[in-house]
């Protein structure tokens, strides 16, 4: 299976289908995906703000890391409204764009923007979540294979 690919389908199946963390002994939150050999861990920590990092692993060998931080910064509605649309939009994360979710989606009154340049090898990033035309959810990313 491509790392691009395994990517894509382990963020569908972890935060995006709202599965529920472990509670780690340090108070991190934690997510697992695994298939054929391959690894994905993704580890946080907050609500908001928050901030973690997605790891995958050949067997014992980290191949590819992703440090994030975000924020919701609006009074205007909710952290879990955002964080619900959030899952959404992580829901159609592709294997062209396995980096979060898609270049831009809307529902509603929210719309979501992500922004990056790079590639698998190394990227940076900018998420963005508007509602009603004013943002209110920022999340920063960068990574790459090591």
């Amino acid at each position: 299976m491509k790392l691009a690919d395994f990517i894509a389908k382990a963020k569908k199946s972890t935060y995006a289908s709202g599965a529920k963390p472990k509670i780690l002994e340090d108070g991190f939150e934690e997510l697992s995906y695994e298939e054929r050999g391959l690894h994905y861990r993704d580890r946080w920590k907050g609500t908001n703000p928050f901030g973690g990092e997605e790891i995958v692993k050949e067997k014992d060998k980290v191949i590819w890391i992703m440090n994030y931080y975000g924020i919701v910064f609006s009074i205007k509605v909710e952290s879990e409204k955002v964080y619900e649309f959030l899952r959404k939009a992580m829901n159609l994360v592709s294997r062209e764009r396995p980096f979060r979710g898609p270049s831009h989606f809307k529902e509603g009154d929210f719309e979501y923007f992500d922004k990056s340049e790079g590639t698998l090898d190394r990227f940076k990033g900018i998420e963005r979540i508007l509602y009603m035309d004013e943002e209110v959810y920022r999340l920063e990313y960068h990574g790459g294979k090591l």
